[in-house]
């Protein structure tokens, strides 16, 4: 079963082909990151036109390099949210054509869950059940994944999410979009010598705007900022943010009794934080599984994966209308 994946959601416009016996066989992705950075953040009407130019030429791409034919492909999964909503009507509306064209089934994909599962495209699959630590820029979630589609919420995002809270920070800083990867680049220069609050520790869920202001503070405090400076309190951040999602997680894996912890989304690539959770895995005995760096941020593979498995299941839209959703809780794709 090979799987066309098309994604779009905000900055990173992505096709890839997947085959659920011999996993991926081709990803594209353009990356808009030089387009929005003159901007300091991404500005939803160019991230939509630039997926109008950029997607059609990727599926090619992703076609071409799979070095296979449009009718040996059984399925076309895309993106429909949460994500920009400009953006993902490209992806939807390339889609439904593509599957109209073809006489294909179409597949609206959670992103969300995307990266979820983005960790069973490594040859090392943790296998059901397992803990989730979802930490991407705009949510962090703590979830129990029973099954394809089997999913409990333990902890969520009540604020800033931890992508947001570095990018906030680091535009606190005066540091360059994209604000997370400076901010992380910059705190392995520094020391973290500045006790900063720790956010939430009595439960699972998120809350790290208390955080965030705690640095503005701090900045403020510090005034005139020195480069060193600026170091140090990116690496006191970093630590008492990767420190208190490496906590969470462990208490999510003693409260469960479940030995395996998938972690993903944007921030998993964060070394920091990867450091902190292996050095927690030996500790408190359960193994922890991470989606390749290419598959951390936002990517085909992932969803042209989550629509193989929710092909297996029988899950197809149901028409040619296209609904994507700028909010949308991971539920609404619950079996």
């Amino acid at each position: 079963m090979i799987v066309l994946g098309i994604e779009s959601s905000c900055d990173e416009s992505a096709a890839a082909l997947y085959d659920s016996h011999r996993g991926i066989l081709s990803h594209a992705l353009h990356t808009q990151i030089p387009l929005h950075a003159q901007y300091g953040g991404v500005v939803p009407e160019l991230a939509s036109r630039d997926h109008v130019r950029k997607l059609l030429p990727l599926v090619d791409q992703a076609i071409n390099q799979a070095k296979i034919s449009p009718k040996e492909i059984d399925a076309i999964a895309y993106t429909s949210g949460p994500g920009l909503i400009g953006a993902l009507m490209t992806g939807a509306a390339l889609a439904k054509s593509l599957a109209f064209a073809w006489n294909k089934p179409a597949l609206a994909i959670h992103h969300m869950e995307g990266h979820l599962l983005a960790p069973l495209l490594e040859s090392n699959k943790p296998a059901y059940p397992f803990i989730a630590l979802l930490v991407s820029g705009g949510h962090t979630q703590l979830m129990r994944i029973n099954s394809l589609g089997n999913y409990q919420i333990l902890g969520d995002t009540l604020d800033d999410a931890a992508g947001e809270a570095f990018d906030k920070t680091a535009k606190l800083l005066g540091l360059p979009y994209p604000g997370g990867k400076a901010l992380s680049m910059l705190a392995q220069t520094g020391t973290a010598r500045f006790k900063l609050p720790k956010p939430m520790p009595q439960n699972l869920d998120f809350s790290f705007s208390g955080l965030k202001t705690a640095v503005r503070l701090l900045i403020e405090k510090e005034q005139p900022l020195t480069q060193e400076t600026k170091a140090d309190i990116a690496a006191s951040f970093e630590k008492v943010i990767t420190q208190s999602l490496t906590d969470k997680a462990i208490n999510a894996i003693r409260l469960t009794g479940l030995k395996r912890l998938v972690v993903s989304g944007g921030v998993s690539a964060n070394k920091s934080l990867r450091a902190t959770l292996d050095q927690g895995a030996k500790e408190y005995h359960f193994e922890v599984f991470y989606p390749r760096l290419e598959y951390c941020t936002d990517n085909a593979a992932m969803i042209a994966l989550v629509g193989a498995l929710r092909l297996e299941q029988g899950f197809q839209d149901s028409d040619s209308s296209i609904n994507t959703f700028a909010r949308m809780q991971l539920g609404l794709h619950q079996t």
